[in-house]
């Protein structure tokens, strides 16, 4: 019998579509195609569990029968090849053939690996599966000092998780300043002396030119060679310099490629019937009001739902997403959100606290006095009323000057939109 529904990758999209699915259609013939033999568990918390923080078990977002609950084929440990758009088919590494009615493109992205000389020694890794956190926690009980290349959310994410094994870390950034994506040059500067004095060395404006064998097996990581030519003794080096998408099965097809994979409100892309979501996909972006990649686990959930529900026939459209990061690094939390280092400064008006002493650093950005734009560093409790007034692109004009006001919150809103807003979106 011919599956009316296949979906290519596993994780959060998939997740998500496979739910909606099963909301609007409990019985269609549905399977589900992942290399990874146990794919169902938060990628997000892959540093706990490098750090020893937290078990597999622990990581999982779905239970181990939830494939079974949904009546879903998983076909685990097993990858797609190749996409047969005119018969409608996925090819397999087993030779076998897999027919759809209605497809998704759900295979998330690969870490980017530059070509750097000795990236095929023992002990170099990567950062993105938890088959690569199994092989790395292992060879971490052995290791002394690590070097990770890339100082952005993943590498700073595993830098923690070293440090918190006490291990030596080096933390190498080909740009002048940490978290770039993230954080502007001020919310930069906070988090790398945060991490400078949990014990970090970090080193800015150079990269990992060569990786060096060590003196007993040159086959093995001894050292690394920056590109001002210093060398730095490690045991371990982590690539985490970011993930690009997966769009290889899209090559060479009809599909319509840009970065990602281009989609519609719907999640569909220009060939119908063929839906893709997640990492791999460009979808709308509320704050820039266009699509881009965004590579997030909850908008890609949310993506999938809507991908699902459209391809069971109920008509949703993507509400749209933004640059949205909530986390905890060397205990101090930071949240960012939409367009926080603006390059046309012309275009938009910034507004900023900063709290020095107290690690504290507060920035909205506006553009025609609506918020495109959140920084909180270690003063995150209204990120849920600020994300509300971006989201429903509120008018500030009236109390702008408040936002970034220590005592900011509802009480300082206007009260007709205090009425409207939901008490619950206060953090």
């Amino acid at each position: 019998m011919m599956p009316r529904y296949v979906i290519i990758g596993a994780s959060a999209a998939a997740i998500g579509a496979v739910e909606a699915i099963r909301d609007v259609d409990p019985n269609g013939a549905l399977t589900v195609i992942s290399e990874e033999k146990c794919p169902q568990y938060s990628r997000p918390m892959i540093s706990d569990f490098v750090s020893g923080g937290k078990t597999f078990r622990q990581m999982m977002c779905r239970e181990e029968d939830f494939w079974k609950e949904n009546n879903v084929e998983a076909l685990t440990g097993i990858s797609a090849l190749s996409l047969d758009l005119a018969e409608k088919a996925v090819m397999l590494d087993n030779s076998e053939r897999v027919s759809y009615e209605r497809l998704l493109i759900a295979t998330g992205g690969k870490p980017f690996i530059p070509n750097i000389e000795g990236s095929d020694k023992e002990g170099v890794f990567t950062f993105t599966k938890i088959g690569d956190a199994e092989k790395l926690a292992l060879k971490l009980e052995s290791a002394r000092s690590v070097v990770v290349i890339g100082a952005g959310l993943i590498g700073v994410s595993v830098t923690e998780a070293l440090v918190k094994r006490a291990l030596n870390v080096t933390l190498v950034e080909l740009q002048d300043k940490i978290l770039g994506l993230l954080l502007d040059a001020k919310g930069s500067d906070i988090m790398e002396d945060v991490i400078r004095k949990a014990g970090v060395t970090v080193v800015t404006g150079q990269s990992v030119q060569r990786i060096v064998g060590n003196s007993e097996n040159s086959k093995t990581v001894g050292s690394v060679v920056l590109t001002n030519g210093e060398q730095l003794s490690c045991d371990v080096v982590i690539i985490a310099i970011g993930v690009i998408p997966r769009t290889e099965l899209a090559v060479g097809t009809e599909i319509k490629l840009n970065r990602g994979i281009v989609v519609d409100s719907h999640m569909e892309t220009n060939v119908p019937g063929v839906y893709a979501s997640g990492d791999v996909a460009e979808a709308y972006d509320f704050t820039l009001n266009q699509n881009r990649l965004l590579p997030l686990w909850p908008l890609a959930m949310a993506e999938g739902k809507v991908a699902g529900y459209n391809m069971a026939g109920k008509k949703t459209e993507y509400a749209g997403g933004t640059n949205m990061s909530s986390l905890k690094y060397f205990d101090i939390p930071v949240v960012s959100m939409g367009v926080t280092n603006p390059k046309e400064e012309n275009a938009y008006e910034v507004l900023i606290r900063h709290v020095p002493e107290r690690n504290l650093y507060k920035k909205i950005v506006l553009r025609d006095n609506v918020i495109v734009g959140i920084t909180l560093v270690n003063d995150v409790e209204r990120a849920g009323t600020l994300f509300h007034l971006m989201k429903t692109r509120v008018n500030v004009k009236k109390f702008k000057k408040s936002l970034v006001s220590e005592d900011f919150g509802l009480a300082l809103l206007p009260s007709p939109l205090r009425r409207t807003m939901c008490l619950g979106c206060a953090l």
